[in-house]
Protein backbone atom coordinates (compact mmCIF):
# COMPACT_ATOMS: atom_id res chain seq x y z
CA UNK A 1 0.00 0.00 0.00
CA UNK A 2 1.40 3.38 -0.99
CA UNK A 3 1.56 5.71 1.98
CA UNK A 4 0.12 9.20 1.64
CA UNK A 5 3.55 10.67 2.49
CA UNK A 6 4.67 9.71 -1.02
CA UNK A 7 1.85 11.84 -2.44
CA UNK A 8 1.88 14.93 -0.23
CA UNK A 9 4.27 16.59 2.20
CA UNK A 10 3.06 16.51 5.80
CA UNK A 11 2.50 20.27 5.84
CA UNK A 12 0.40 20.32 2.67
CA UNK A 13 -3.18 21.55 2.59
CA UNK A 14 -5.96 19.90 0.59
CA UNK A 15 -8.88 22.05 -0.51
CA UNK A 16 -12.19 20.71 -1.73
CA UNK A 17 -14.69 22.56 -3.91
CA UNK A 18 -18.48 22.39 -4.09
CA UNK A 19 -20.94 23.63 -6.71
CA UNK A 20 -18.49 23.30 -9.59
CA UNK A 21 -20.46 21.00 -11.90
CA UNK A 22 -23.76 21.04 -13.73
CA UNK A 23 -25.14 17.96 -11.92
CA UNK A 24 -24.75 19.63 -8.51
CA UNK A 25 -26.52 22.77 -9.69
CA UNK A 26 -29.37 20.69 -11.13
CA UNK A 27 -29.75 18.56 -7.99
CA UNK A 28 -29.69 21.53 -5.63
CA UNK A 29 -32.43 23.16 -7.69
CA UNK A 30 -34.40 25.98 -6.10
CA UNK A 31 -32.38 25.71 -2.86
CA UNK A 32 -29.55 27.54 -4.66
CA UNK A 33 -31.80 30.57 -4.95
CA UNK A 34 -32.70 30.65 -1.25
CA UNK A 35 -30.80 32.35 1.60
CA UNK A 36 -27.97 32.62 2.44
CA UNK A 37 -26.63 32.77 -1.13
CA UNK A 38 -29.77 33.63 -3.12
CA UNK A 39 -28.02 32.45 -6.25
CA UNK A 40 -25.07 30.44 -7.47
CA UNK A 41 -21.73 31.42 -5.87
CA UNK A 42 -19.73 33.95 -7.84
CA UNK A 43 -16.41 32.54 -6.57
CA UNK A 44 -15.25 28.99 -5.74
CA UNK A 45 -16.70 27.63 -2.49
CA UNK A 46 -13.93 25.81 -0.63
CA UNK A 47 -13.53 23.52 2.36
CA UNK A 48 -10.48 21.78 3.84
CA UNK A 49 -9.66 18.08 4.04
CA UNK A 50 -7.06 18.09 6.87
CA UNK A 51 -4.24 15.59 7.26
CA UNK A 52 -6.27 13.17 9.41
CA UNK A 53 -8.54 12.58 6.38
CA UNK A 54 -5.75 11.44 4.07
CA UNK A 55 -5.80 7.73 3.26
CA UNK A 56 -3.96 5.50 0.80
CA UNK A 57 -5.18 3.18 -1.91
CA UNK A 58 -6.33 -0.09 -0.33
CA UNK A 59 -7.31 1.50 2.98
CA UNK A 60 -10.04 0.48 5.38
CA UNK A 61 -12.15 3.59 5.98
CA UNK A 62 -13.84 3.50 9.38
CA UNK A 63 -16.97 5.59 9.75
CA UNK A 64 -17.55 7.49 13.00
CA UNK A 65 -19.47 5.69 15.71
CA UNK A 66 -23.17 5.46 14.92
CA UNK A 67 -22.77 6.04 11.18
CA UNK A 68 -23.47 3.39 8.54
CA UNK A 69 -23.43 5.26 5.20
CA UNK A 70 -21.06 7.54 3.33
CA UNK A 71 -21.26 9.51 0.10
CA UNK A 72 -18.45 8.72 -2.36
CA UNK A 73 -17.37 11.72 -4.40
CA UNK A 74 -15.07 10.69 -7.25
CA UNK A 75 -12.77 13.61 -7.93
CA UNK A 76 -9.42 14.63 -9.41
CA UNK A 77 -6.91 16.67 -7.43
CA UNK A 78 -4.29 19.10 -8.75
CA UNK A 79 -1.01 18.97 -6.81
CA UNK A 80 1.00 22.15 -6.89
CA UNK A 81 4.62 21.90 -8.03
CA UNK A 82 5.43 25.39 -6.76
CA UNK A 83 3.92 28.21 -4.76
CA UNK A 84 1.23 29.86 -6.84
CA UNK A 85 -0.63 33.15 -6.58
CA UNK A 86 -2.49 35.28 -9.13
CA UNK A 87 -2.28 32.61 -11.82
CA UNK A 88 -3.62 33.32 -15.28
CA UNK A 89 -5.97 30.74 -16.84
CA UNK A 90 -3.83 30.36 -19.95
CA UNK A 91 -0.77 29.29 -17.92
CA UNK A 92 -2.23 28.10 -14.58
CA UNK A 93 -1.69 24.40 -15.24
CA UNK A 94 2.07 24.99 -15.54
CA UNK A 95 2.09 25.21 -11.73
CA UNK A 96 0.68 21.66 -11.38
CA UNK A 97 3.21 18.83 -11.07
CA UNK A 98 0.83 15.86 -10.63
CA UNK A 99 -2.80 14.80 -10.67
CA UNK A 100 -4.44 12.64 -8.00
CA UNK A 101 -7.40 10.31 -8.20
CA UNK A 102 -9.40 10.65 -4.99
CA UNK A 103 -12.60 9.67 -3.25
CA UNK A 104 -13.84 12.68 -1.28
CA UNK A 105 -16.02 11.02 1.35
CA UNK A 106 -18.80 12.75 3.24
CA UNK A 107 -21.39 11.61 5.73
CA UNK A 108 -24.86 12.33 4.28
CA UNK A 109 -26.26 15.62 5.58
CA UNK A 110 -29.15 17.85 4.60
CA UNK A 111 -27.79 21.33 5.37
CA UNK A 112 -25.66 22.18 2.36
CA UNK A 113 -24.48 25.62 3.40
CA UNK A 114 -23.26 25.15 6.97
CA UNK A 115 -19.63 24.06 7.44
CA UNK A 116 -19.88 20.26 7.49
CA UNK A 117 -16.80 19.62 9.63
CA UNK A 118 -17.93 16.35 11.20
CA UNK A 119 -19.36 15.08 7.92
CA UNK A 120 -16.35 15.87 5.71
CA UNK A 121 -13.36 15.71 8.05
CA UNK A 122 -13.61 12.33 9.80
CA UNK A 123 -10.50 10.15 9.81
CA UNK A 124 -9.61 8.52 6.50
CA UNK A 125 -12.22 10.36 4.47
CA UNK A 126 -9.93 11.14 1.52
CA UNK A 127 -8.45 8.00 -0.07
CA UNK A 128 -6.17 8.98 -2.96
CA UNK A 129 -3.48 7.83 -5.36
CA UNK A 130 -1.47 9.22 -8.23
CA UNK A 131 -3.28 9.60 -11.54
CA UNK A 132 -0.97 9.29 -14.58
CA UNK A 133 -2.67 12.03 -16.57
CA UNK A 134 -1.62 15.46 -17.74
CA UNK A 135 -3.51 18.31 -16.13
CA UNK A 136 -4.24 19.78 -19.54
CA UNK A 137 -6.06 16.60 -20.60
CA UNK A 138 -8.44 16.39 -17.65
CA UNK A 139 -11.39 17.87 -19.53
CA UNK A 140 -11.66 14.65 -21.54
CA UNK A 141 -11.51 12.41 -18.45
CA UNK A 142 -14.37 10.24 -17.19
CA UNK A 143 -14.59 8.98 -13.60
CA UNK A 144 -16.58 5.92 -12.55
CA UNK A 145 -17.70 4.83 -9.09
CA UNK A 146 -18.21 1.14 -8.35
CA UNK A 147 -19.75 -0.18 -5.12
CA UNK A 148 -19.57 -3.92 -4.46
CA UNK A 149 -18.78 -4.59 -8.09
CA UNK A 150 -21.68 -2.53 -9.48
CA UNK A 151 -21.03 0.64 -11.42
CA UNK A 152 -23.31 3.20 -9.82
CA UNK A 153 -22.07 6.49 -11.19
CA UNK A 154 -20.11 8.05 -14.03
CA UNK A 155 -19.11 11.67 -14.37
CA UNK A 156 -17.23 13.69 -16.99
CA UNK A 157 -14.82 16.42 -16.04
CA UNK A 158 -16.07 18.27 -19.11
CA UNK A 159 -19.13 19.08 -16.95
CA UNK A 160 -17.09 21.22 -14.57
CA UNK A 161 -18.37 24.78 -14.48
CA UNK A 162 -14.84 26.01 -13.84
CA UNK A 163 -12.33 23.95 -15.80
CA UNK A 164 -9.10 23.11 -13.89
CA UNK A 165 -7.15 26.07 -15.26
CA UNK A 166 -9.99 28.52 -14.57
CA UNK A 167 -10.50 27.08 -11.08
CA UNK A 168 -6.82 27.51 -10.24
CA UNK A 169 -6.87 31.07 -11.50
CA UNK A 170 -9.98 31.95 -9.51
CA UNK A 171 -8.71 30.37 -6.27
CA UNK A 172 -5.23 31.88 -6.48
CA UNK A 173 -6.77 35.28 -7.10
CA UNK A 174 -7.48 35.50 -3.35
CA UNK A 175 -5.13 32.94 -1.75
CA UNK A 176 -1.72 31.40 -2.34
CA UNK A 177 -1.46 27.67 -2.95
CA UNK A 178 1.85 26.36 -1.63
CA UNK A 179 4.06 23.72 -3.19
CA UNK A 180 2.56 20.32 -2.36
CA UNK A 181 -0.96 21.66 -1.74
CA UNK A 182 -3.83 19.97 -3.55
CA UNK A 183 -6.91 21.57 -5.05
CA UNK A 184 -9.71 19.07 -5.69
CA UNK A 185 -11.60 20.06 -8.82
CA UNK A 186 -15.07 19.62 -7.33
CA UNK A 187 -17.21 16.90 -5.79
CA UNK A 188 -20.74 16.23 -7.05
CA UNK A 189 -23.62 17.01 -4.68
CA UNK A 190 -25.48 13.86 -3.61
CA UNK A 191 -22.80 11.44 -4.76
CA UNK A 192 -23.40 7.64 -4.60
CA UNK A 193 -23.80 6.16 -1.12
CA UNK A 194 -21.76 3.22 0.18
CA UNK A 195 -22.61 1.38 3.37
CA UNK A 196 -20.56 -0.41 5.97
CA UNK A 197 -19.14 -3.61 4.58
CA UNK A 198 -18.94 -2.24 1.05
CA UNK A 199 -15.93 -2.41 -1.24
CA UNK A 200 -15.61 0.79 -3.25
CA UNK A 201 -13.65 1.52 -6.40
CA UNK A 202 -13.16 4.88 -8.06
CA UNK A 203 -11.72 4.53 -11.53
CA UNK A 204 -10.41 6.61 -14.38
CA UNK A 205 -10.81 3.93 -17.07
CA UNK A 206 -7.54 2.95 -18.68
CA UNK A 207 -5.50 5.10 -16.29
CA UNK A 208 -5.90 4.26 -12.61
CA UNK A 209 -8.21 2.77 -10.01
CA UNK A 210 -8.53 3.53 -6.30
CA UNK A 211 -10.03 0.93 -3.96
CA UNK A 212 -11.01 0.90 -0.29
CA UNK A 213 -13.45 -0.79 2.05
CA UNK A 214 -15.94 0.80 4.43
CA UNK A 215 -16.22 -0.33 8.05
CA UNK A 216 -17.45 1.09 11.34
CA UNK A 217 -15.27 1.87 14.33
CA UNK A 218 -16.65 -1.22 16.04
CA UNK A 219 -15.82 -3.67 13.22
CA UNK A 220 -12.56 -5.56 12.94
CA UNK A 221 -10.60 -5.38 9.67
Amino acid sequence: MIETETLLPSDAAVYGVIMNDSASVSRLGEAALQPPYKGLPAAPVLYIKPRNTWAADGSVVRLPRGESAVEVGAVVGLRMGRDAARLRPESALEAVDACLLAADLSLPHADYYRPAIRQKCFDGSLPMRLLPAQAGALQSLTLQTWIDGVRCDERRLADLLRAPARLLADVTEFMTLRQGDVLLTGVVYQSPVARTGSTVRVEAPGLARLEFTVRTEEESA
